[in-house]
């Protein structure tokens, strides 16, 4: 493919990894398609973003028929759009629609139209609690809810393509991203923006559970690095790679981290009962990616906790106003 002249389609691409892939990929001189219906997404997201080089088409990726004029003239498709791991506690049939029927959908509509390449972004809840670490692609998958489930089944699905078919598709698993866009609001809220509003509100963090259960945090701009090359590498066809940063920390480490940055360091984590199906443990092996995309991270976790908390600092929005969107217990309600 000639990577320099590209019309790219990027569903859910005014969300928060989504906007950043798409600032990437404007950068690299592409010609770019949002498809997103704004639940999660914002238009703001992108409005530092050329509109010369990217059209937000707002409409909803179950809407197969648009859809699929859509994607005429596209070479690659990334597929992010999704509904996240606390919607499928309370939404499950939703959350199984959007992130494994509409996959599907999507998949026959690219190949019928004539896309070239297909990237199926996943997740590494796929995993469910790590047996063995660091987690190579080859771990065992066992999702332990219906988020994890349901992009376990669009896994299967883009790679049931490239087997029958001989379509070509990749599939990526990111681990735990944050970064400027990260969601703090609803139920698609996440615990490092979580963690860090309430910080600078001199309001206690909550730790579901022991907070011994740890993650793998990738910022954001190498999470949508890897994405991109993930797609325009010819060697990642057929192939399942990891994202991450390669190195795991506890959830109480991270909130007493963030508390120092802030220098809130008197303030103590307030425990609550554990989140229904919470993971353990997660911790990317990256060989796969070194080895195929070239993929290193660049942030690691204190400068990209650095960046975040003067991303907000600058947004123009006190602590107080942002956590007026937050709902703790955001498995709870839609």
């Amino acid at each position: 493919m000639n990577t320099k002249s590209c019309k790219v389609a990027v569903t859910g691409g005014a969300g928060f990894i989504g906007s950043e892939l798409v600032r990437q990929l404007c950068l690299d001189g592409h010609e770019v398609v949002v498809i997103d219906n704004l639940v999660n997404g914002k238009p703001e997201n992108l409005i530092d973003i050329d509109n010369g080089s990217c059209q937000l088409c707002i409409e909803d990726i179950r809407n197969s028929e648009l859809i699929a004029k859509l994607l005429k003239g596209v070479d690659i498709v990334f597929h992010l759009a999704c509904l996240g791991v606390r919607h499928s506690i309370h939404s499950p049939l939703e959350n199984h629609d959007v992130n494994a029927n509409a996959t599907l959908k999507l998949l026959i509509a690219a190949r019928q139209t004539g896309v070239r390449k297909f990237v199926y972004i996943s997740s590494s809840e796929v995993y469910g609690t790590a047996r063995a670490v660091p987690m190579t692609e080859e771990h065992p998958t066992f999702p332990m809810t219906v988020y994890g489930a349901a992009k376990l089944a669009g896994e299967s699905y883009t790679r049931a393509f490239y087997e029958t078919y001989s379509y070509p598709t990749v599939v990526v698993r990111p681990f735990n991203a944050y970064g400027p866009h990260c969601h703090h609001e609803g139920d698609s809220g996440e615990v490092i923006p979580k963690f860090l509003i309430r910080s600078m509100a001199g309001i206690q963090p909550v730790i579901f559970g022991d907070g011994n259960q740890t993650r793998d945090f990738t910022y954001v701009s190498d999470t949508a690095r890897g994405i991109l090359l993930a797609g325009f590498t010819d060697e990642a066809v057929g192939q399942t790679i990891n994202i991450g940063s390669g190195y795991e920390v506890s959830v109480s480490k991270l909130a007493e981290e963030i508390l120092f940055l802030i220098g809130n360091s008197e303030i103590e984590p307030l425990y609550d009962l554990p989140r229904p199906g919470d993971v353990l443990r997660l911790y990317a092996d990256t060989q796969k990616s070194r080895d195929i995309l070239g993929f290193e991270p660049k942030v690691d976790l204190k400068e990209g906790l650095k960046r975040l908390l003067n991303w907000y600092q600058n947004s123009g929005l006190s602590p107080e106003d942002l956590l007026k969107a937050e709902i703790v217990h955001n498995w709870k309600v839609s």
